[in-house]
């Protein structure tokens, strides 16, 4: 069952082997390791059950990913409602090219909308694996990094009063905003930032896929994708000037530049449907190193966020948890540390070929669109280069795949 406060209301000190802050991918993935190794823990959670098994995020969950969901059996919804996709499109110069990377490598990708693996997530540890979560809690703050008795500490929302809950360890997975980042010590940690210059206008479509995978639209007025979410939702993007008011996309203009930057000869004008989401997102990724310190290891968005450019965040959180859950289990269970002493080497490894490829990425999906003759020069070279060259259609669906770097 799940746990929205602790019993009693005396706000006396509770302990935990390990308190997660967090319950998104990375700290309920964390959570579900520990409680099939029989390992105590808490997960601590600012938003409502509600909130975050409906909040929309990432979708394309890599298949190296889901295998390690699998392995600890975490993916039984994943694998009976998930897409597999095979194959991207390219649209660019006004034609379409289809790149069928399962053809080229055997492998494909999951399309498994992030709500319903927390949810799926969420269910399996505190309902069937009898893990502890505290939902909605306020004003989370992280002290005694140094010791061997860290303590987080919260107001729980339904009595108003303090909580002190001191673990052997503290996974921070609380996400790009969250408090466990900011209570690393100043001058004690590096944080590696890079900015795109751009945006995305993030859509959500109540409306059919108008292609059976994801479509790349590589075009002078900008960047636009399509992402099939479900057979009745769409993500789609756009690029747009950072910083930009999701109210100057009216419903009008999203779908003439959406028709316009993914039309190409011959394929049929997408599927229009009403706008249900509407955001801008400012592209930029960052690191944080040392992802560890004392007795707090950082996972996922805490950690490292690399832009959607490349639908990376959520496998990397994965790749976080699988390495961080394990890493906990087998220093609280027979006192092998080396795991833990491992854990950040072993994360920043992926982090930075991820962060390496959607930089590539980047200027091949939006150097079109620079402006600058030059640089839609080259930038069509690399496109051209991806259907004529097998020694850079293997690059690429290597990378697209994230197989370069397994787990």
């Amino acid at each position: 069952m799940t746990h929205a406060a602790p019993p009693g209301n005396s706000g006396a000190p509770q302990h935990f082997p390990v308190v997660v802050v967090g319950a998104g991918p990375a700290g309920l993935t964390v959570g579900n390791i520990l409680r099939a190794a029989s390992v105590d823990c808490l997960v601590l959670e600012t938003e409502t059950r509600e909130i975050i098994e409906q909040r929309p995020r990432a979708g394309v969950i890599e298949e190296w990913a889901v295998r390690g969901l699998e392995k600890r059996g975490l993916a039984r919804g994943l694998l009976d409602r998930a897409e597999l996709h095979t194959a991207c499109e390219f649209r660019f110069d006004g034609e379409r090219y289809r790149f069928p990377y399962g053809e080229l490598t055997g492998s494909h990708h999951f399309v498994y909308p992030q709500p319903l693996l927390v949810t799926d997530l969420v269910r399996e540890y505190a309902d069937v694996r009898g893990g502890q979560v505290r939902f909605g809690v306020r004003d989370v703050r992280v002290d005694d990094l140094d010791s061997d008795r860290p303590s987080v500490s919260y107001t729980c929302p339904e009595t108003g009063e303090r909580q002190v809950v001191h673990g052997d360890f503290v996974a921070g997975c609380d996400g790009a905003r969250g408090v466990t980042r900011a209570s690393l010590p100043p001058g004690r940690v590096r944080i590696a930032r890079h900015d795109y210059g751009i945006g995305w206008l993030a859509l959500l479509a109540e409306a059919p896929p108008s292609a059976d995978c994801v479509l790349f639209g590589c075009h002078a007025r900008g960047f636009a994708g399509q992402m099939p979410r479900s057979p009745e939702v769409t993500r789609y993007y756009l690029q747009c000037p950072p910083g930009d008011d999701p109210e100057n996309w009216p419903h009008e203009r999203v779908w003439a530049e959406l028709q316009e930057r993914l039309g190409a000869a011959g394929v049929p004008p997408l599927t229009e449907g009403r706008l249900i989401e509407k955001r801008v997102l400012d592209m930029h990724d960052y690191v944080v190193e040392p992802m560890a310190h004392g007795r707090l290891y950082l996972a996922g968005d805490a950690a490292h966020l690399v832009a959607p450019i490349a639908a990376k965040g959520m496998n990397l959180a994965l790749h976080d948890a699988f390495l961080l859950g394990d890493a906990l289990v087998a220093r609280l269970t027979t006192g092998d540390g080396s795991g833990l002493g491992g854990y950040a080497e072993a994360c920043l490894r992926r982090v930075w070929d991820y962060q390496e490829f959607s930089q590539w990425l980047s200027e091949v999906y939006h150097g079109t669109a620079a402006g600058e003759p030059f640089r839609a020069g080259t930038t069509l070279a690399r496109l051209r280069r991806l259907f004529t060259s097998p020694v850079a259609a293997a690059a690429f669906a290597e990378q697209y795949l994230g197989t370069a770097a397994r787990y």
